[in-house]
């Protein structure tokens, strides 16, 4: 599974909207749909608040 999939799978069994997330990570919600549309990647300090939003690793 690509890095965005994943990351949009995560964010909805969380139950969280994208700019719920954007707020959270600190990013436009630009960001967030561009990751889960795999056309771009956040950043280490970014995947690191993402694993904690979504509490995995």
């Amino acid at each position: 599974m690509r890095l965005g999939n994943q990351l949009k799978k995560l964010r909805e069994e969380q139950k969280m909207s994208q700019e719920e997330v954007a707020t959270q990570v600190r990013v436009p919600i630009q960001n967030i749909h561009k990751w889960e549309d795999n056309k771009s990647y956040p950043d280490i300090q970014q995947l690191l608040n993402l694993s904690d939003i979504y509490g995995t690793t």
